[in-house]
Order: C-alpha cells, then structure tokens, then sequence
C-alpha cells in the first residue's frame, strides 16, 4: 500500500524549537507582515467555534502568494480559570503547484516564536533606538520568549518581571536573569513594556505609562478582553497588526472606541506599512507607541514555509 501524503513532513514541538531560532524567526516575520500589508498575503478573519466556558476552537486560513504556499492554523485555546490560557494545535502547510500538503508543525512552538518574533520587530521599527529597560507583565510562556526575543534587537541592560502571582513572577526571574517587581516599579523608568497576560480586563492603565514609551500589547487575542486600558489606546501613537482584524477582534481598540476615546482613524497604521516606510512609525523621541498583536495566519505559514524548505535543503 502507497503511503500517504509520503512528502509530508513533520515537526514537532521540539523539531521547531531547534531551528527555528529567534535570529531565524524575526525576518521571516518581518517578510510576512510586509507582505500583509501590501497585499501579497490573503487572509480571512480567524473564525472561532466556543466549547464552553474559556475554551475555544479557532481556524485561521490563509495564502501566502497568488500561486503559493497556503494553509490554515488550527487551534484551541483552553483558559484554566485561573488567569492562564494554553494552545494546542497544529499549522498545515499546503504547497501551492500541487494543491499537496507538504509540512505540519507543533502549533503552540509555532506560535509562542512568531508571536515574540513580532513584537521584537515591531520594537526595533517603533521604539527608541537608544531603548534599554524591559518590562514584561505576564509570567507565562509568552513573557519568557518576549524577553528572549526583545534582547535579539535592543541591547538590554536590565529586565523586570510583573505577574499576578509573585512566587511565579520570581521564578521567571530567575530563570532569565530578571528582576521580580510590583507592576509600578516594573513599568516606572521602563522603555519597552510587553504586555502577555490573559487578563480579562485592563492590567496596564496609561497613567503609569511615561512619554517616549513603547509597548506591546500581545496577551488578549479576541474582543472581550483587554489588557491596557483606554486612556493608553487614547495617548498613543497606534499601530496594529492587520487592520481589519483590530476592529474586529482587537479588544483594547474596541473598548476604547465604545467609551468614545477614540474612532477608527485612531489606528495610525499596520506594521507591515511602517517598515517600508509607507507610513510614519515614532515620529518624536516623547511619542508613545503602542503596537497591537492578534497574530496572525501569515506568520504561522511563513514560518512552517521556512521549516519546510530548510528540510529540503
């Protein structure tokens, strides 16, 4: 008997964490959002079927070309209750001659890369150059790889770990050589704040935020929940992902537009757009910058594309 789809290959969680290196992973996204924005990239709005409480099945398809790769992530996002979410699931890469899929991926090792890849290149477009001080809210795997992926495009002299449970916020520290605080000592003084919770409501308000900040907003992935309040999305310059998908999805957007702090043209633009300069990112060293993650398909498939195509060389 033929075996099937005999090409296919396969990563697991550990296949991905070994060669997809951050120093791999932040171009490859760089490309990916650059190719979003300009329309290279197709993609429909991530759509979402509820289990039950805090458990959700999302599908997240997308085409990288006219002609090439395609796929969709397939994944589900189970809260414990307890202010902690996990993702299970797997990337699927299509090739785009055949129609035959080619490559499946660990979509939680996927995901906590590209993500953090992200918001490394979104940092090194729109934070100060001379930025230094990191501060990540959150203790979960996001927080950790934030921490990792920021050190790969800012030369950091010293990080500062916030969560809700300090005995897990010390840990972290620990590990990554940082230093536990309260949220206020965390944010004070601090040029690049990451926001990676799962917070329901806001844990970031924009009165701790000083001028020439620059922030991440990466924890809350769908309209309920929030994680920086609405005088934060109001006082900053504002720059999204993928557009269609903040007003859609993007929580601390929408909250913000309901109370009336802000319309749509509050959304400054899309990173893929700053990066080659068709619009304005920082525009004065005092700006606050706030740079919006849903994450998305594009920077799932890219990545499997890359593991792919590694694996054939």
């Amino acid at each position: 008997m033929v075996e099937p789809f005999a090409g296919l290959r396969i990563f697991d969680a550990a296949a991905v964490r070994e060669v997809l290196t951050y120093e791999a992973a932040i171009p490859v996204v760089r490309d990916a959002m650059i190719a979003l924005s300009d329309g290279r990239v197709r993609q429909q709005l991530r759509s979402f079927i509820g289990l039950g409480e805090g458990r959700t099945f999302a599908i997240m398809p997308a085409a990288l070309s006219e002609g090439g790769a395609f796929g969709a992530k397939l994944v589900s996002v189970f809260h414990d209750g307890r202010g902690r979410k996990a993702h299970e699931g797997l990337v699927v890469l299509f090739e785009g001659e055949t129609g035959a899929p080619v490559c499946l991926a660990d979509a939680t090792e996927v995901t906590a890369i590209r993500t953090a890849a992200a918001s490394a290149v979104a940092t090194d477009a729109l934070a100060r150059p001379d930025a230094h001080v990191l501060a990540v809210l959150g203790t979960g795997r996001q927080a950790e790889a934030h921490i990792r992926a920021i050190s790969k495009v800012r030369p950091l002299k010293e990080v500062r770990v916030w969560g809700r449970n300090p005995q897990q916020a010390q840990a972290l520290a620990e590990r990554v050589g940082a230093i536990a605080a309260c949220l206020y000592a965390a944010v004070e003084g601090a040029d690049i704040v990451c926001t990676t919770t799962a917070a329901a409501d806001p844990i970031l308000p924009g009165a701790l935020v000083a001028p020439g900040v620059h922030v991440n907003v990466v924890g809350s992935s769908g309209p309920g929940q929030a994680e920086i309040d609405a005088d934060l999305v109001a006082k900053a310059r504002f720059i999204v992902d993928h557009r269609e998908h903040v007003l859609a999805h993007g929580g601390e957007f929408l909250r913000a537009r309901a109370v009336g702090a802000v319309g749509d043209d509050h959304i400054a633009g899309e990173i893929g757009e700053v990066l080659v300069g068709r619009v304005p990112g920082r525009r004065t060293p005092d700006e606050v910058t706030v740079y919006k993650s849903l994450g998305h398909a594009a920077q799932d498939l890219a990545a499997a594309a890359w593991l792919y195509e590694r694996s054939r060389t």
